[in-house]
């Protein structure tokens, strides 16, 4: 997979242009990402389903928590269709400073992402289910014959990229630097020998797991302004990085919590300007061309697939033109 993550901040007929742009550009998976205070982006998705012929597209990632699970699978199978089958279903757990304006705890996000897994397949293969954990369901079933579809679970902590690995078709790993891929893959590993066909989805399942580095991208021909533009999202990665990821990279914690305050108190010029060079280098990948070309591709050295992730540029156009995608390790 070589994917990029497409931010709904914009009008859907931009994001679709800039969808198709990538798609010419050598691209061939779209994610828009997910954030009650952006556009829908199973709106945005559907017009750029509409749009292309063939590229794959999905959420990345949305949450089953503002949406029950099972509206969502059937959500995801309705783009799915429109797409004639060529949808990715990219879940997790969420944004957890925006969640929190939502009045939602992130309380069990594991098993609730599980649970989102397990039941959308049931829902898809046609089954009527019956559900009493994190959400409930009784007798709920489709009235339409979806696709199979890949599930893809969002992850960054151990628990999360473990379980993923477990029972996922993929997982979108958020990281950007080669300490934190080269640390999910042993978690990775960890998920995968515990791999059976009951927990992939199916025997022709059990071999075929896609790691998917999820990495924050900010390239431009001026890599200061490339580093500028990297700040509102490495502040949203901090603010959201469990404490582990904060000790591997050397971040203080209680910078990174006052982040998480001002982002969820809507102060988002204080949590960008809170932003340290430190936290920069450590959750995104920002700078020239070639200097984004050279990071990417040390982490597809353990890494299967790349998605390239928000902000993408200062400008996503002029990002689009610059990018050298084919000379990536995933991209032949």
């Amino acid at each position: 997979m070589l994917g990029i993550e497409l931010t709904p901040e914009e009008p859907v007929p931009d994001l679709v242009e800039y969808a198709t742009t990538a798609a010419d550009s050598g691209f061939d998976t779209v994610f828009c990402s997910h954030h009650y205070n952006n556009r829908d982006e199973f709106t945005a998705l559907g017009a750029i389903a509409n749009a292309t012929d063939e590229l794959r597209l999905g959420p990345g990632i949305t949450n089953p928590y503002e949406t029950h699970p099972a509206s969502l699978a059937s959500r995801m199978a309705t783009l799915d269709e429109l797409a004639d089958g060529r949808g990715i279903f990219g879940v997790g757990a969420g944004d957890r400073s925006t969640l929190k304006n939502l009045g939602f705890d992130h309380d069990n996000a594991l098993r609730r992402v599980l649970e989102t897994l397990r039941v959308s397949r049931q829902l898809w293969d046609g089954d009527r289910v019956n559900h009493d954990g994190t959400f409930t369901a009784a007798d709920a079933g489709l009235n339409y014959t979806p696709s199979e579809i890949p599930v893809y679970v969002g992850a960054q902590g151990p628990h999360m990229t473990r379980m993923a690995a477990k029972y996922a078709d993929g997982v979108l790993f958020n990281g950007s630097h080669p300490r934190d891929i080269e640390w999910a893959a042993d978690r990775i590993e960890e998920g995968r020998s515990k791999r059976t066909e009951e927990t992939a989805g199916g025997p022709d399942r059990v071999s075929e797991f896609d790691f998917a580095a999820y990495a924050s991208v900010s390239v431009a021909a001026d890599a200061g302004a490339a580093r500028e533009a990297a700040r509102p999202p490495t502040a949203f990665i901090a603010a959201g990085a469990p404490p582990p990821v904060l000790a591997r990279h050397n971040i203080d914690k209680e910078r990174a919590g006052k982040i998480q305050e001002a982002i969820s108190s809507g102060e988002f010029t204080t949590a960008f300007e809170t932003v340290s060079d430190q936290m920069l280098n450590a959750f995104c990948i920002a700078g020239g061309p070639e200097t984004v070309a050279s990071r990417l591709d040390e982490l597809l050295e353990t890494a299967d697939s790349v998605v390239i992730g928000s902000p993408v540029g200062p400008d996503i156009g002029e990002a689009l033109s610059v990018m050298d995608v084919e000379s990536l390790s995933c991209s032949g």
